[in-house]
């Protein structure tokens, strides 16, 4: 059962505040009096709940993976990957300090968050919550599939058949392996999810960049300000509905019905050639706020170059080598490309890009000052379709809404708790999209993006209030 939260921190005892050592009220006091705000924090500190605390000797039972986000305010982060969240957590780390006008956007302890935690966990215990045997026998097919793809490319030379096999089973190991892997969702171990995790690097990406990118749209869901993927294709297209004044509107916006999905099939190129993985910095969550410089991150810059340098010679360099210099090589590299980007992208551009979809979740707080719940935001800023089938084919991801809700909970256990967080929803007046297959979905897709691109919404709607 998902205990009670407590929405800040200051209600644990005075004795728990102490960092390491000390022993008096008077000392904690003086730790508290030590304040900050969030852009000043040090690699090797993080604020959670308008708290500071140095994690360079903390031993997570996670990993050091969460030394990746030092420097940042990680509360949403943290509540997000700790659904159970009591307070025990935290006080396992040393206690530095304030953060400087902390004012929280979210809730997480709702009657509609406590009940769904409560309901999800009857059906998935801590225990359980990873990987099945039948997501690790999946992930074993979909890991030799790559690698036998991949030695017939390199060894007897690329076609066109073969690239668009090997493509898209690149995507599967994206779509069905490193997800769950870099979420730690697919085993408890985290040596598992580590090697896993590097699946984002043998399909061309970076796991480092991914997770620094992609828990940052996960904890700010379609937020207008803090999610990088509603922002990653401006100025080409918006997933933005913005206002008609807006200066981030485009006239050609209005044309992004039509050639969106071109762009996405491009999206492959953008992330073999990238540059920021040279030094583990993604402009996405730059963009937004997120800082990328600390000791874990910079540790890791080299290991980043060696693995694109081996992706780009082994799926890029080999095709010249085996067919010569000419276009035929380079159309196989470009089937490969396209096949692997479509089948992410498209599904990943879906699954919050919809009729009806919540663009602004904070926009109340903004208006009244009151905290928003982050778990109702998850739900209507995402939507779900399928079963069981495909869930095997898309990693448990058309569950977007059970996957926002619970993302360390392995893909596996999706369609298992979908009909309770139907059910939950319903009881609590939040609204709840659901699509029997993917087609539905991806028809009001095509259809939100050309609503957002010629602002058709503005003319008697507002759009961002996720109200349509």
């Amino acid at each position: 059962m998902a205990p009670k939260e407590q929405p800040q921190l200051r209600h644990r005892s005075e004795k728990s505040l102490l960092p390491e050592g000390s022993s008096t009220v008077d000392q904690a006091e003086l730790v508290l009096a030590n304040s900050k705000p969030a852009d000043k924090l040090n690699g090797n500190e993080v604020a959670i709940d308008g708290l500071i605390y140095d994690i360079s000797d903390f031993k997570h039972p996670g990993g050091d993976v969460v030394k990746m986000f030092g420097g940042n305010d990680v509360t949403v982060q943290y509540h997000m990957i700790h659904p159970r969240h009591s307070g025990k957590q935290v006080e396992k780390m040393k206690l530095v300090g304030r953060l400087e006008n902390y004012k929280p956007e979210y809730v997480f302890d709702s009657e509609f968050a406590l009940e769904m935690k409560r309901e999800v966990y009857k059906l998935v215990s801590r225990k359980e919550e990873f990987g099945t045997w039948g997501f690790h026998f999946r992930a074993c097919i979909y890991v030799s599939l790559l690698f036998g793809l991949t030695y017939v490319w390199v060894v007897q030379g690329s076609s066109y058949g073969l690239a668009l096999a090997l493509g898209i089973s690149q995507a599967l190991i994206g779509l069905n392996v490193q997800h769950d892997a870099n979420h730690g969702a697919a085993s408890k171990k985290p040596w598992v999810n580590e090697l896993l995790g590097f699946g984002a690097n043998l399909i061309g990406g970076d796991k480092w960049n991914w997770m620094q990118q992609h828990w940052t749209h996960h904890s700010f869901t379609n937020h207008y300000a803090m999610d990088p993927d509603s922002f990653s294709a401006e100025p080409v297209f918006s997933f933005n509905d913005y206002p008609l004044d807006h200066p981030n509107r485009r006239w050609w916006h209005c044309f992004q019905g039509f050639y969106f999905l071109f762009f996405l099939s491009m999206y492959w190129i953008s992330a073999v050639f990238n540059p920021q993985v040279w030094n583990l910095h993604h402009s996405g969550a730059a963009f937004v706020g997120i800082k990328m410089d600390n000791e874990f991150t910079v540790k890791r810059r080299i290991w980043a170059r060696l693995l694109k340098a081996s992706y780009i010679y082994w799926n890029v360099v080999t095709p010249f080598q085996n067919h010569g210099l000419g276009l035929t090589p380079f159309f196989h590299v470009m089937v490969l490309g396209v096949a692997s980007s479509i089948t992410l992208s498209l599904l990943f551009s879906l699954s919050h890009n919809f009729v009806d979809s919540d663009r602004d979740p904070t926009k109340s707080y903004r208006e009244t000052g009151k905290e928003v719940c982050w778990y109702k935001a998850q739900v209507e800023t995402s939507s779900t379709y399928g079963g069981f089938i495909a869930g095997c084919l898309t990693g448990g991801l058309n569950c977007q809404i059970e996957h926002h809700l619970f993302p360390r909970m392995s893909s596996a256990w999706y369609p298992y708790i979908r009909p309770t967080v139907q059910k939950i929803c319903e009881k609590h007046g939040v609204r709840y999209v659901y699509f029997p297959d993917i087609i539905p979905n991806l028809i009001s897709t095509f259809k939100y993006m050309h609503a957002a691109g010629v602002g058709s919404n503005h003319e008697i709607l507002d759009p961002l209030s996720g109200k349509n």
